[in-house]
């Protein structure tokens, strides 16, 4: 049996698109979201966990609390509909016969088990359970009734993620493509044109996410070992699956996980000690064998930090260049240089 996490953990991914949309706004014609200020491409946590979520769900067969469910009729599931999910197994008589506290208990229990996304992520979820209001007497003629009413009372559960990621940031700056185009059916009934559409995509961007997983709030969601393996599996294989219009063609290069054997200690920021190099201007940029991937600060920062970390695992993609103080570098040997057990996982 998989053993609950004692020991804080880094992340850094990287990944990268080409002619893709990593991540639209639905409040700007869901356009590639991008900093006008630096024109940096700017993907949400909420994306990537998204992505590590279905990853999970569709191909390793693990239930997770956020997702959609329709019932016959086509209508869509909300958070308490979800929630109550997890008490169908109680018979009606005896959910209603607990208390309030004791059904929460019962949810608590039931979703953490049977959810890998609550125990990584955490979540609020709203509770609409029913208990006993208490005794009415009735007296009809000569008879007393006594009827036992039930009414429903409104509760939560807040769970706080061990896994929490920052928002995902390009190495470089990105330029925003428009499109124009023609559509496949008319623009309406009896109408001889074809409709047009439109739509926004990046030619390139290579993203670099951070990420921390926090040994204390793992004890309170139950977060094990085991989970965590799959966790990595679904940053980088979720990534690599996800195969949509928008998405077609994102490929994970890069993960970077560092534990700590110390207590209640991480070094932190480490995605801003990774850093690009590349003679091509940013609006040229077009696939990954036109950069390197800078390494001097982080392994530098690992270094002088190395009797506090446990071991580096690591996963690269074959097609990435490291780089250490100007000289061309295999990340397991610049690693192994500064003295920092590493062991490259198997994704």
């Amino acid at each position: 049996m998989s053993n609950i996490i004692t020991n804080r953990s880094e992340l850094v991914f990287l990944y990268d698109v080409k002619d893709a949309n990593p991540n639209g706004d639905p409040l700007d014609e869901n356009k590639p979201r991008i900093d006008e200020e630096t024109g940096i491409n700017l993907v949400t946590d909420v994306r990537l966990k998204r992505t590590i979520r279905d990853y999970l769900y569709n191909f390793k067969k693990q239930d997770i609390f956020v997702r959609e469910i329709s019932d016959e009729e086509g209508h869509i599931q909300d958070a308490k509909q979800r929630a109550s999910d997890f008490l169908k197994h109680l018979p009606s008589a005896e959910r209603e016969g607990k208390t309030l506290q004791q059904q929460k208990e019962i949810a608590t229990s039931e979703i953490l088990k049977q959810c890998i996304d609550v125990r990584l992520f955490g979540a609020t979820i709203p509770l609409e359970l029913k208990v006993k209001k208490g005794k009415k007497t009735e007296k009809p003629k000569e008879d007393i009734i006594e009827q036992t009413e039930s009414k429903e009372q409104t509760s939560s559960l807040t769970f706080t993620g061990p896994v929490q990621f920052k928002i995902g940031r390009s190495l470089h700056k990105v330029f925003n493509k428009h499109f124009k185009g023609t559509g496949a059916f008319a623009s309406g009934k009896d109408k001889e044109r074809k409709t047009f559409r439109e739509e926004d995509f990046l030619p390139y961007s290579l993203i670099n996410f951070y990420g921390i997983i926090n040994e204390n709030a793992a004890k309170n969601t139950k977060l094990t070992d085991d989970d965590v393996k799959l966790l990595l599996d679904g940053i980088w294989n979720g990534t690599k699956n996800l195969i949509s219009r928008s998405k077609v063609g994102q490929v994970p290069r890069l993960l970077i996980k560092v534990n700590y054997k110390e207590n209640n200690y991480h070094i932190g920021d480490l995605n801003s000690m990774i850093s690009l190099v590349t003679e091509v201007p940013d609006e040229e940029l077009r696939d990954i064998s036109q950069v390197r991937i800078n390494l001097t600060k982080i392994i530098d920062v690992l270094k002088s930090k190395k009797d506090l970390i446990q071991n580096v695992e690591y996963q690269i993609d074959d097609r990435v260049k490291f780089e250490l103080e100007g000289k061309e570098i295999a990340i397991n040997e610049a690693l192994k240089n500064s003295g920092i057990p590493a062991v490259q996982l198997s994704l």
